[in-house]
């Protein structure tokens, strides 16, 4: 196995993911198979109990795994798909080595961070590097790994030795280290200042590693001075000192690197250019060029808790660009804070309320994504009730189709205190309930995670269309609470449709509002399955819905 580390100095938020990514986009390109590892340094088993207002969002993958949302970028960027194991984490890598102790695996030895912590890391990458992840037999060429946070982290030191080990052992046909760093311009003058970036390199090399490529991250393209000051300081090549500089959307970064020739430095470093062809990015090309270009829009309104970051719904934003483009659109979201569209608003922060009554009201769309805990599910229950009654396209995302049914219930049933026991334990009328799930990878673990299985009851609706008549689609979910099997029949006289269910028929998976539109909310996250090039049919039918095409 090859491996290319990507690592990142400076600050954070760089984009060493979109980097790393692009890097698996070009060698792929070269007609090598390529699977990837995000390590994340922090004590956490996984992402799923992270605040999306810290972290991000969290990701889900196939098999269930709660993961870092770079893992997301991987799958959307490589067409992949990827296991909860491909992402390390200082947590799961103690855990294992901590259950080791306690079974007696190391003898009566002293466990310590190395050789036992170090080895563990290593052991983790070589095992997980070779499992498949493209659909085909047989381990992946070349593995691209990421490792999180910045160059010098406290917590980030074992997972900096076991690299440098891993480095050793390979050698150096089998290792390619890029680090990415941050170039910035201070002052008037307008200078590239290269210090930081020569301090993040000083710093890699007394722990061991040297790199082997420079990814300069800047405002605008690198100037050659600065290319050849980089060089002199940071013992690297100019040839192999790369810039990504701010680009109109990210497809382009794949192209600059094409463009500087990173490939053929990385497969010069990892001596496999015989195996590899000139790459073939046109598709990338055209997607590119084609959302420059676009000179349509289509406003969608986001109304959601964590407005805040966008980084919070982030494979939400890009399953709607990928709708968008696929509709020869540009997406612009209106971020509705669900909180401001509540009453309490209007009395409290006036000017806020109508802010985003004003953004609702002059949507094209609404669209609910998931969430947890009731803070704005007052806000997102009118939101929807404007959507349905004004007939707005709809489309409802786990807690988004469930914010429907508890609209429903209470506008068109008359049920005032109808709601769900998430948020409320002693509503009269529960029309969303908690219900657990055995599952057989998350031990002890209550939550619907990953991969299920929802089996149109008709093929007369929307979304059994959408996904050109099949009888069923597996999609990756992630919640507690669904709608209570016991109220179907009511809801459905309310006039619901409840069009998608799991295969015991007890889960509701797809619910549609006929005579609208387009009214439709789903339990699982289509989102995380969006592809680029195949965007997700529940997102293209709302955009199409949205600019008056879909029946067409």
């Amino acid at each position: 196995m090859k491996y290319v580390v990507v690592t990142g100095g400076v600050v954070s938020g760089l984009g060493k993911g979109v980097t790393a990514s692009s890097i698996g986009v070009v060698l792929k390109a070269c007609g090598l198979r390529v699977t990837s590892i995000k390590i994340d340094p922090y004590l956490n088993t996984d992402a799923g109990t992270m605040s999306p207002f810290e972290h991000g969002e969290v990701f889900v993958l196939d098999d269930g795994g709660e993961v870092d949302l770079d893992l997301g970028n991987y799958e959307r960027f490589l067409d992949v798909t990827l296991t909860r194991d491909n992402n390390i984490t200082t947590g799961k890598i103690y855990q294992s080595v901590l259950d080791r102790e306690r079974k007696g695996d190391y003898l009566g030895k002293t466990v310590q961070v190395v050789p036992h912590i170090t080895d563990a890391i290593k052991d983790w990458i070589e095992s997980v590097s070779v499992i498949p992840v493209d659909g085909k037999d047989g381990p992946a060429d070349i593995c691209v790994i990421e490792l999180g946070g910045t160059v010098g982290d406290i917590e980030s030191m074992p997972f900096i030795e076991a690299l440098r080990q891993l480095s050793f052992s390979v050698g150096k046909d089998n290792f390619c280290l890029v680090h990415v760093s941050l170039i910035p311009v201070l002052g008037v003058v307008g200078e590239q200042k290269t210090k930081p970036t020569q301090h993040s390199v000083r710093e890699l090399r007394a722990l061991g590693l040297t790199p082997d490529l420079l990814v300069c991250r800047s405002a605008q393209p690198l100037l050659e001075n600065t290319k050849e000051k980089l060089s002199r300081f940071c013992h690297v090549p100019a040839s192999n000192i790369l810039n990504i500089h701010d680009v109109p959307n990210i497809w382009h970064v794949p192209l600059l690197l094409r463009n500087q020739n990173s490939h053929e430095a990385i497969l010069e470093q990892l001596n496999c250019k015989s195996i590899a062809t000139i790459p073939d990015l046109q598709e990338w090309t055209i997607r590119a060029e084609t959302f420059d270009s676009l000179t349509d829009s289509v406003k969608i309104a986001m109304v959601g808790k964590y407005t805040g970051l966008s980084d919070s719904y982030l494979s939400v934003v890009k399953a709607l660009l990928h709708a968008c483009i696929a509709c020869s659109l540009k997406p612009i979201i209106e971020w509705v804070a669900a909180s401001d569209l509540e009453d309490e608003s209007e009395k409290m922060t006036p000017e806020a309320h109508a802010v985003a009554w004003g953004a609702l009201k002059s949507a094209a769309c609404i669209l609910i994504p998931g969430g947890f805990g009731d803070r704005g599910v007052q806000g997102m229950i009118l939101a929807a009730k404007f959507a349905r009654e004004n007939n707005i396209p709809y489309l409802g995302i786990c807690l988004g189709m469930q914010i429907s049914v508890i609209e429903i219930a209470r506008t068109v049933l008359g049920l005032e205190r109808a709601n769900s026991t998430e948020f409320d334990l002693k509503t009269p009328d529960p029309v969303i309930i908690f219900m657990p799930e055995g599952s057989r990878t998350h031990m002890g673990s209550t939550m619907r995670l990953g991969s299920r299985r929802t089996i149109f009851q008709t093929s007369e609706c929307i979304t059994s269309k959408l996904y050109h008549m099949s009888s069923y689609v597996d999609e990756r979910h992630r919640h507690r609470y669904e709608v209570n099997p016991e109220w179907i029949g009511k809801l459905e006289e309310a006039g619901l449709h409840f069009v998608g269910r799991d295969e015991s028929g007890e889960r509701m998976e797809i619910l549609e509002l006929p005579n609208h539109p387009f009214y439709v909310g789903v339990q699982f996250h289509p989102e995380f399955k969006s592809r680029p090039g195949r965007p997700s049919p529940v997102f293209v039918g709302f955009i199409l819905a949205a600019t008056g095409r879909l029946q067409k």
